[in-house]
């Protein structure tokens, strides 16, 4: 089947997922600078969650251009790559909310951490669903993937590390960002190099 559905309902959930974070930031009651002072770790939080959502829609984006079919393996993976990405507006909600507290820094840590998971059977069904090694993605991804292991690494290490101070992990997560803000360029060269 084609890609053209699966592709519009994941762009329409990811564009409803970073309105729903807006959305959890309210306006102050006061008219002056000070009284923004109080938002800053929602406002932090929502910046970091928009740095990610937008990682994985790019990253998604890349993945479907390499591939020509997709079948029900394909939007299952996908459906429960969404369901890990739609929790990112209450995680980060409560993590802003609660001023970067222990508990929910952790449980925002678990939330990125079953994303990037729910991301490998995504990418699994896709190769699986367009040629096996032969496809374009699996002849883009061979090889080492540090880039797809070491979030998995700093996110089960952030999640115990909030617990010791919340600013570790904090660091953890943007470095994750960080790694993944320029996506994986493997992709891109690949399909150039088939044109």
């Amino acid at each position: 089947m084609g890609k053209t559905r699966l592709e519009a309902f994941s762009d329409g959930v990811v564009a409803i997922i970073i309105t729903i974070m807006v959305l959890e930031m309210r306006a102050p009651h006061g008219t002056d600078l000070a009284s923004l002072v109080p938002l800053l770790p929602v406002f932090l939080s929502y910046v970091l969650s928009f740095v990610y959502v937008g990682i994985y829609w790019n990253n998604h984006h890349h993945f479907l251009h390499a591939a020509q079919h997709v079948d029900g393996r394909v939007l299952w993976a996908n459906l429960h790559l969404l369901f890990w990405l739609s929790l990112f507006p209450f995680a980060t909600a409560w993590m802003g909310e609660n001023h970067f507290a222990s508990v929910p820094v952790a449980l925002y840590g678990a939330v990125l951490l079953m994303a990037a998971i729910a991301w490998r059977p995504f990418q699994a069904a896709i190769i699986r669903a367009n040629g096996g090694p032969r496809s374009v993605l699996a002849q883009a991804v061979k090889g080492h993937d540090v880039k797809g292991i070491v979030p998995l690494f700093l996110y089960s290490a952030a999640i115990p590390l909030a617990f010791v101070h919340p600013a570790i992990s904090g660091l953890c997560y943007i470095a994750v960002a960080a790694l993944w803000f320029v996506p994986d360029r493997r992709i891109e060269a690949r399909i150039q190099k088939q044109a």
